[in-house]
């Protein structure tokens, strides 16, 4: 996991990893996450977010925490979702996560295909997540802030589960959407809720 990042480190560089959670869900903000880790520093049992048990990624996520340089999290709100699409909302969300960093990296590494529109060199690393360890510990930050946001949407709407399953389109998602219709929180302009 320190491979991909050391050869930044070698040079001296500051790296910040940015990563996003809730690009799929039919509901709720996408949340991105920019973490700078001092060099060389191992965080025993850091993969990416989703091969991870919640357990382990709330420990892992204080872990991270503690250890980092900086960790900042952002989002993009399902208005904008909406207005933009997911792509650039994603992007928004990242750029956003590096611009209330409180130190500037020399080099940012994201996970996907696309770099958001900052001032900073970097590079897009396809599956990231699981080569990079500030990328892996940018995805356990904001999977973990996402999905405590959603369980605190379930208090407002318990009526539609986020809690158990955090916005994404499972059967009973789908069935509360088709009984109640959407509220605020929902993407209007997913299919999933676009049909119900």
């Amino acid at each position: 996991m320190l491979d991909y990042d050391a050869k930044f480190w070698e040079e001296g560089l500051l790296v910040a990893g940015v990563d996003e959670a809730g690009r799929g869900p039919l509901a709720g903000p996408v949340v991105a996450c920019a973490v700078v880790l001092p060099a060389w520093t191992s965080v025993p049992g850091l993969d990416d977010s989703k091969v991870l048990s919640p357990l382990r990624r709330e420990e892992l996520y204080d872990v991270v925490r503690k250890v980092a340089l900086a960790v900042s999290v952002a989002s993009a709100e399902p208005e904008e979702v909406d207005l933009l699409n997911i792509h650039n909302a994603t992007l928004l969300a990242m750029k956003r996560a590096l611009d209330y960093l409180d130190l500037r990296p020399d080099y940012v590494l994201v996970d996907g295909k696309f770099l958001p529109e900052v001032d900073l060199p970097g590079e897009a690393v396809v599956g990231g997540d699981g080569r990079s360890a500030c990328i892996a510990a940018a995805s356990v930050v904001a999977k973990v802030e996402r999905d405590r946001l959603m369980s605190e949407y379930d208090r407002i709407y318990p009526q539609y589960g986020f809690a158990r399953h955090k916005g994404y389109p499972t059967p009973e998602h789908l069935r509360a959407l088709r009984e109640h219709g959407p509220c605020p929180i929902h993407r209007r302009t997913f299919r999933g809720v676009v049909t119900c």
